[in-house]
Formats: C-alpha cells, structure tokens, sequence
C-alpha cells in the first residue's frame, strides 16, 4: 500500500520505493536519524541535491539580534538559533568520469527505509551513468543510542555489468550553503558562519573544529575509516578550513564491491578548550573503531529492543495508522533519548523550524510519552529545565514577579520570543514544567528526585503564580493578562486552563515542601508561605458562562463576535498568515484546543456532562492552525463518546508529518503531535488517567479498529493493557504486582494474574462539526 505521502505502508518501518524530488525536503525530515545529542537528517548520501542540509547537536546555537520597531521594557534583545554544524554525511562517489546524481544518467531503482527496530536508515539505488556504466550503491545509516557522540554510515558500491572505476570522497564539510527560510515565521533562521580553529587530517582519520561568533560556542567534527576494496584501492586525505576530505579510489569489476565504513564523532562545549574537544572525538572515535560496525549495529538494536519491549503501541485494523504510532514513538524517543539535560526542541534535532526552540510542547506534550516510555529521559529533561532556573528567576525579577517566569521559547534558558502577547504572556508553560514534575514523581515514585530537582521546580513556579495573581472584592484568586495555549486569544483574564494548571501547581508545592521539610526550609519556604498556596489555589477564579451553560475560555470570550468561518477560504489557512492578531484576538476563534486542554489535564475540574458541553462549543471554532491540537481532540472527543471523531483525530496527529498536513515538514517534523499519536491511543481510546498513586483507565474502541494493546511503565513494573471491543486485559509484563482501576473499580495485577474485564457499552451520539473546511485532516482527503 503506497499512501499519498509516497512511503508505503509497513508496521515497522518507513519506505519510499522511488525517489520524488518533489518530496525531498519532507523525506529528509522524515528519514532524520538522531539520538537527542546528535541529529542528522535525511539527506542523499552524496549531499545533492537537497531540499535542506541539515546536522545539528542538541544545545548548540548562536545568538542573532532580535529587532524591534518600538522596543519596550523586558523585550528580550538577543535571540537563539540552532547552527548547522559540521556535515559528516558526505559520501561522494564518481563513477569513471561522471559523478553520481540522482539528477543525471539513469536512476534505475531507488529505494530508502527507515526501519524502527534496527534504529538505521538504509539506501540502496541502481544507477546508471551518462556513458552508461552501471552500480549498485547500498548504505545503511545509523545515530547511535548506546555511543552517543557517534553517527556510522556503511557505503558499498558494486559494479553491475561491468568493470569500472570509481572514486569515492568520504568529507566533512563546515559552512554549507542553506537556503532561505521563506516568508513563514514557523521556518528557522539561517544562523552565522562558523570560524575554524583547527584543521588536521592523517591516515583515514580528520577532524575539523570550529566556533561561532556570538554563543562562544566551539564544536568538533572528527571521521575515520575502514576500507574494503580490490587490490589496487587506494586512498589519501586532506583537510582545509571548511572541508576535510578521504579519497579512495578503486578498479571493480562485475560483482566485486567497494566497502568504506564511516565513523563520525562530534563534541561540543560552551567552555571547553580546542585541544579538549580534539582528544574527546579522538577518544570516541576509538572506542567506536574497537565496537566496530557490527557491534554498533547490536548495541542499536539491543537498546531498541528494551524500548518496544515497554513502548510499543499495537493498532490492529488500520495499517497506516500502526506504521505511524510507531514513526511518532520512534521520533519521540530519537528526540529525548541522549538529550542528557539539554532542551527537547519543538522539531527534535529534525529541521531549523522553530531555530530549533523548545517550547511548552516538551513539558506539555514529549515528558508525557518519556515518563511513561523512558523516564530516565523525562528526567534528564527536567534536569535541564531546574539548570536554567537561575535565568528563569532573573526573568521573573525583571518583570517585577516572585519565583521563576521560564522561557516562552528558548536553546540555552533565555527567553528569545519578540513577541511578548503570545510569549512572555503565555505563563502557562511554569504551570506545565510544574505538571512534568508531579507526573514523573507520580510515575516513578522517585523521592530523591522530587527533593534535588522537583522541589525547587515546583516551590519557584509556585511563588510566580502567587505573585502574578490577586484577590478580586470578593475574595477570589484571580490571575489576569495572560495567554492560555490558544494563540489567537491573546492577554485575556483568567484562562481557564491556566488557573487550573496554576491550582495544580499551588497545591503541589504545598504537598512537596511537607514532603520534603528540611529541603524546603533550605529554599526559604515557611508554613506562612504554604498556607498562602493553598488559599490561592482554593479560591482561584474558574469563570463560568450561565447564559450558554459552559466554561468560556477566558472570561468574556463567549461574548466575542464568532469568526466568519464561512467568508474563510480554504487557502487562508492558516489565519496566522492571512490575518492580523488584532482581528483574531477579539473574535471566538480557536487556533488549538485550550479549554478542551483543559478538560483532558484537569478533567476531574468538570462533570461529565460539562466535559460534554464544553467540547460540543469548542469544535465548531477550532480550526488547528497548530499541529497540537488534534491529539487533544482526540482524547477529549474518547472521553465524551464520539468515537468516531476520536478515531479521525488520532490519524491526524499521526499522520502529521507521514503525510504532510501542516505542509511544512521541510523544516523539521512535529515531535509534540507524533507524541500526541501515543497519547490519543493511550490516554484517548485507553482512558487513562493519573488518579493519585494508581493509574485509572476507561477504554472504549471505535468501529474503525479491531484492538489496540499497549506498553507504559509505572512504579518499576511495565503494565500491558489490550483493548477489544467489549473487553479490556491488564497484565504485569515485567515488575512488582501494582493496581489499576477500571471504570473506577480497582484491579489488582501481577505478573501472574492478569485481568480482564467488560467494558461498559457506550450511547452512540452525533458528534458536533467543525468549522467549514477544518474536520480532521488528510492530505488525500
């Protein structure tokens, strides 16, 4: 089955049968390797053409001004964007007198797999020359998991009919051309040249090391080699100020193959001296040489193989919808995997979109999937956020607030949004920081954690919300000025999302600081403090529209005129790039789901016929102008019973980047809704909820699919849940004996005794439509 995105459809891996170079751009973000340290994308082993090069390192970035036509007090001055770094895919092959591309002679075959069990990429084309001299070219690309600081390539090229000479130029190349970024503000910015400071090159190995202008960055690109060839291979290597160069050069005749395996190694530090970083690729490049390519191979696969073992999301019924669960999971965990307390981009290491920003998606959107898939990884994210605490308290002092105000956007901790009513306001993101923390302690019971990084999280957070709120003449706690998740309702009062969040938070801090007693007290935190939490969170404002019987978004948003949906064409999508904010921000209309959001995070805020109201007036003005919007849907429309609705959401979410529905994967994938794919089967068709110390389910399927089963950890053990239509089985895979509850009835497992149970069966209702043109997308619909 070959879907309309051009990869067919496979359970396990992602394949394109023929090369469009049409689809580049989006194929080399699809086919990305990385292992959250090292990201490279999916280019054409010989580097052209291109849609857009890309090789990227996790926390690496240079500084570029941020211009204003009106500055104002607070603006952030300097912004942050991810560098292109030193390429070390290049593979260049010259064929007798030709040199190899896709663009000249004959492609006779072309084919590319991403395969998600082996954690590699592999290539292999039949190509013919312009003076008609046939090779087989194989290449299997691999990021490594268990090295972090090694990317491997396996290149082979086989003479076909007869003899030939080729030449192939193994490089490292600095400072590639990129193109421009293109009107679209969600596109990155092409950041400055890097300046080299060392160049060597001997045997078969090089290493190149450059630094940048403004971040003070320096990184260090290093490769080596082992040849395989005919008798007469020869090879030489060079180096200059951008580009080190292997050149092997063979006679091969029918049959006989030349083999080059590639080791690449990076480092990178704001600190670190130029000899330092030579003698740390140095080093990991010998001990990738002693593992050697097969034993890289097995590490990828054995780390891959523990990761399904307690991730895997099994969708029987839908195929499509199988092969990109698994794609999301997969990219999910590439994201965070070896990120090791640096940011989880909005793109992971995929494209520049965003300048490779992390945004509230990771907190709101990556660490649920890690926490439950990967926790170490969750709380090496988390690590990275309490490391930029310090920023964050400036930040929240240069504002005039307590506590810390964390970054709307940012690489490095700073904030680098120049617009402050969807960034600086947006104070919802310390609540969703606050919300990762809570999660993983609830997950993973991990006290020491919760006291040396939680703790201080959640206390810092807490006093921002407590100094950004008041108390209104009669006595609630009201937080005004802000912006909640959806971005075309800007500086509203009380978001209901981000009171509840906010609530959350409060009451967190209370709960941890008497936890944790001594800790706190070494944070400056007194009962006086506490109780002050805790009557904030009491008495926090929920507005509430009478008239209508639901929750408005803020107060006053159900009052706004309702957009001209129908005046709306469809190539006015999205509105973000059609219409001024100014228009948007004084009409219901709703980019992404924030008081739906709402009904998912804090559900247990709202009855059931509430949760029902609220979603029945949001669907209709929500257009999902973000791709963060469909897996929210899609749990929210489970919960309420339109199934249907639920089942068309997921696929979105999914198939977001499979299929190309933002039209904009060139720059980069979107990591927060691939995540969303395991929450809209998890948390949407599962039910599942944190309910305190045990997790509570209520599982329904749709028509449209035949079972879904999947894989969480919690407290040590890996839970299975398998869902039927009418019955649900829970089993302890590996761990301790735990207890769930199923539609509010405990259930006590271990590995011995799983469980089943009936589900209840669920009243059919007509779901509500969506504004004209905007239901659930397809790029073939």
């Amino acid at each position: 089955m070959i879907r309309q995105g051009g990869f067919t459809a496979e359970p396990w891996s992602v394949r394109e049968t023929e090369l469009d170079l049409e689809r580049l751009p989006q194929a080399e973000s699809v086919f990305a390797l990385s292992n959250g340290h090292i990201g490279l994308r999916g280019n054409l082993d010989e580097g052209e053409p291109y849609g857009l090069p890309g090789s990227y390192l996790a926390g690496f970035w240079d500084s570029r001004p941020l211009p204003y036509a009106e500055a104002g007090y607070g603006d952030p001055e300097q912004g942050q964007a991810i560098v292109n770094v030193t390429n070390g895919k290049i593979m260049r092959l010259l064929v007798g007198d030709s040199p190899f591309d896709v663009r000249y002679g004959t492609v006779r075959s072309h084919e590319r797999v991403l395969d998600m069990r082996e954690g590699v990429l592999r290539r292999v084309v039949d190509w013919t020359s312009p003076s008609g001299q046939c090779v087989r070219v194989r290449s299997t690309r691999l990021v490594s998991f268990a090295q972090r600081a090694i990317a491997a390539i396996a290149y082979e090229v086989e003479a076909i009919e007869d003899e030939v000479h080729v030449v192939v130029q193994s490089e490292l190349i600095a400072n590639e051309e990129l193109p421009g970024a293109g009107a679209d503000p969600r596109a990155g910015h092409v950041a400055a040249q890097l300046k080299q400071e060392l160049k060597e090159a001997v045997d078969t190995r090089a290493v190149l090391i450059h630094s940048t202008a403004g971040s003070g960055y320096r990184v260090a690109a290093a490769m080596r080699h082992e040849v395989d060839g005919p008798g007469q291979t020869e090879t030489s290597i060079e180096a200059f100020t951008d580009l080190a160069r292997l050149t092997v050069s063979a006679t091969i005749a029918p049959g006989e193959k030349l083999r080059i395996v590639k080791y690449v190694a990076y480092g990178w530090s704001e600190v670190r001296s130029t000899p330092a970083l030579q003698d740390q690729v140095s080093a990991a490049l010998t001990e990738a040489g002693a593992t050697g390519w097969e034993g890289l191979l097995a590490a990828q696969k054995e780390f891959l193989d523990a990761f399904w073992e307690r991730a895997d999301v099994e969708v029987d019924g839908d195929l499509e919808l199988q092969q990109a669960t698994r794609f999301g999971l997969f990219h999910v965990l590439q994201a965070g995997a070896r990120a090791e307390q640096r940011a989880i981009a909005a793109k992971g290491l995929t494209g520049p979109g965003y300048d490779g920003h992390a945004f509230w998606d990771s907190e709101a959107f990556v660490l649920p999937v890690l926490t439950y898939t990967l926790p170490d990884a969750a709380a090496d994210a988390l690590r990275w956020r309490h490391a930029t605490l310090d920023l964050a308290k400036a930040r929240a002092q240069q504002l005039r607030l307590a506590g810390a105000a964390f970054p709307w956007r940012t690489i490095h901790g700073e904030e680098c949004s120049g617009y402050w009513p969807a960034g600086t306001a947006a104070f919802h993101i310390n609540a969703d920081i606050a919300d990762a923390v809570i999660r993983h302690h609830r997950v993973c019971g991990n006290d020491e954690f919760e006291r040396e990084i939680g703790l201080e999280l959640l206390i810092e957070t807490a006093r921002l919300w407590r100094s950004l709120g008041h108390r209104d003449a009669q006595g609630g706690f009201r937080i005004d000025g802000v912006t909640g998740p959806d971005e075309y309702s800007a500086v509203a009062d009380n978001n209901v999302y981000t009171n509840l969040m906010a609530q959350r938070n409060l009451r967190a801090a209370a709960e941890a600081v008497e936890h944790h007693p001594e800790a706190a007290f070494a944070l400056g935190v007194d009962q006086e403090e506490i109780g002050d939490w805790r009557d904030a969170a009491s008495s926090i404002v929920i507005p509430y529209d009478e008239l209508r019987a639901v929750h408005p978004q803020a107060e006053g948003f159900t009052d706004h005129e309702v957009w001209d949906f129908e005046g709306t064409t469809p190539d006015q999508y999205p509105l973000l790039l059609h219409f001024p904010y100014f228009d948007l921000y004084r009409k219901q209309v709703v980019k992404q789901a924030d008081l739906v959001l709402a009904l998912h995070r804090c559900g247990e805020s709202f009855t059931q016929a509430q949760r029902r109201a609220n979603f029945d007036y949001y669907e209709p003005l929500t257009v999902r102008d973000s791709s963060l919007s469909a897996c929210t849907q899609a749990v929210v429309a489970a919960d309420v019973g339109y199934l249907g609705l639920a089942y068309a959401y997921y696929r979105e979410a999914a198939l977001m980047d499979l299929d190309d529905l933002e039209h904009n994967v060139r720059d980069g994938l979107h990591i927060a809704s691939l995540a969303g794919a395991w929450t809209a089967a998890v948390a949407g068709f599962g039910g599942m909820r944190e309910d305190g110390d045990r997790l509570s389910f209520k599982p329904q399927l749709p028509d449209e699919l035949t079972r879904i089963a999947f894989r969480l950890c919690f407290r040590g053990s890996t839970l299975g849940v398998e869902i039927e239509h009418g019955r649900a089985t829970y089993r302890i895979i590996a761990g301790e004996p735990i207890e769930v509850t199923h539609y509010g009835s405990a259930v006590q497992l271990s590995a011995a005794a799983p469980a089943s149970r009936e589900i209840p069966a669920l009243v059919r209702l007509e779901s509500p439509r969506q504004p004209a043109g905007r239901g659930p997308r397809r790029q073939d619909s």
